[in-house]
């Protein structure tokens, strides 16, 4: 059976990008939807001009966002999220839904260290940060990842099972580790990275770096203290 697949772009003033970035996705899958985080811009409006489907989630948070995006996509088989400055390529996209369309891998990460990365798209704080976070998620559950990249696509079935919850930052590393606690089946594949249009709202500050970093390193060592089943059981408390 044929998979319908939709990419979630949280984006919070991006109204730079986000069209182009729209426009380059939406023929490759069945649906876009971006959530516009609280943009003082005209983010929504370029987004709905280029063809995506538009929520709106006011109280920031990038995994906020996403969990609304995924929420909103209940009808969809396979879950693509991308970053909506500019900076996920497009051209990308096929080979890293390929996994998951083979029936070979639950969970796709798009790897930045095992692809291309223009000068300058990465900082050294990202890079340190990332290589620090797969460092634990190896060290703590045996984690095959190199990157947090937000470009990442996983099957419904499997997103279900993670009871994501991570308002914040911490959203693509909680996804990864609990994958990895709940056995799914996860992969890499090379992508590139580009300069991202506009200032990042993490590497542009140092608030940002401190914060991510912060709520990175929380959500890891809050997930080794909670066993699997603990965490959704506490999710779907929380939920209620």
């Amino acid at each position: 059976l044929a998979m319908k697949s939709v990419i979630i772009i949280p984006a919070l003033n991006e109204e730079a990008a986000i069209g182009g970035v729209v426009d380059g996705i939406i023929h490759q899958v069945d649906r876009v939807i971006v959530v516009d985080n609280g943009s003082t811009d005209q983010t929504a409006e370029r987004a709905a001009q280029a063809g995506a489907d538009v929520i709106h989630v006011a109280q920031p948070g990038y995994g906020r966002a996403c969990l609304a995006g995924a929420d909103a996509a209940a009808d969809c088989d396979l879950l693509i999220f991308m970053d909506g400055d500019g900076a996920d390529d497009p051209a990308d996209l096929a080979s890293l839904m390929r996994p998951i369309l083979r029936g070979e891998a639950d969970l796709v990460i798009g790897s930045r260290t095992l692809g291309r990365t223009e000068i300058g798209a990465l900082t050294l704080p990202q890079r340190w940060g990332n290589a620090l976070a797969t460092s634990l998620m190896h060290v703590f559950w045996n984690g095959p990842f190199t990157d947090l990249g937000p470009f990442r696509a996983i099957r419904r079935s499997a997103y279900q099972r993670l009871a994501m919850q991570a308002p914040t930052f911490g959203w693509t590393v909680e996804m990864q580790v609990r994958a990895l606690k709940q056995h799914l089946r996860c992969t890499e594949v090379p992508v590139a990275y580009r300069r991202r249009i506009g200032v990042s709202k993490i590497s542009g500050t140092v608030k940002g770096v401190v914060l991510a970093g912060a709520y990175i390193l929380g959500t890891i060592f809050r997930e080794t203290l909670w066993p699997a089943t603990q965490s959704v059981k506490r999710h779907n408390a929380v939920r209620r």
